[in-house]
């Protein structure tokens, strides 16, 4: 194929790619999307992606939280802990990269995320500690965090 030829599929492509998404055409490496958000951007910054839900089509932004166990049990804010585990579960099962060492790093993000969000509060890590235990006990087979709590009877 020419290179003029070339240059004038690409532009063509990336119209209709406006003209059907409203968005420029882009290639995104959704691994390594998913593995920013679930690693390396602080839970906060990941609530703020959350709400934009970015690559909706590629990535998988469900989450049933929290809801068979308390969100904010004894006040404390687990929910977007829980979600930012659930879309790591749902993104690596989803990319095929749920293993048990993936599994091992998600559930320690999530543990990581909720002593965060407890600022050193013992009963609120003591809380968490809870969380965790049941994510790791049942979180393999589970589809969701609120599931690995529901098996773990911690409703």
């Amino acid at each position: 194929m020419s290179k003029t030829l070339r240059s004038a599929f690409v532009g063509a492509t990336a119209s209709l790619a406006l003209i059907f998404t409203g968005a420029p055409a882009q290639a995104v490496d959704v691994v390594a999307v998913t593995d920013d958000y679930v690693f390396t951007k602080t839970l906060a910054q990941f609530t703020t992606i959350r709400a934009q839900q970015p690559y909706a089509g590629q990535l998988d932004w469900s989450s049933d939280g929290c809801s068979y166990s308390p969100d904010n049990p004894f006040g404390f804010k687990f929910l977007p802990a829980c979600h930012r585990h659930d879309f790591g579960y749902r993104n690596y099962k989803r990319q095929s990269r749920f293993t048990e060492t993936t599994r091992l790093s998600i559930d320690n993000r999530f543990k990581t995320d909720m002593y965060n969000q407890c600022s050193g509060n013992w009963a609120c890590k003591r809380t968490a500690d809870l969380y965790y235990k049941a994510v790791r006990e049942f979180g393999g087979s589970a589809s969701s965090t609120a599931t690995s709590i529901q098996q773990a009877g911690l409703k």
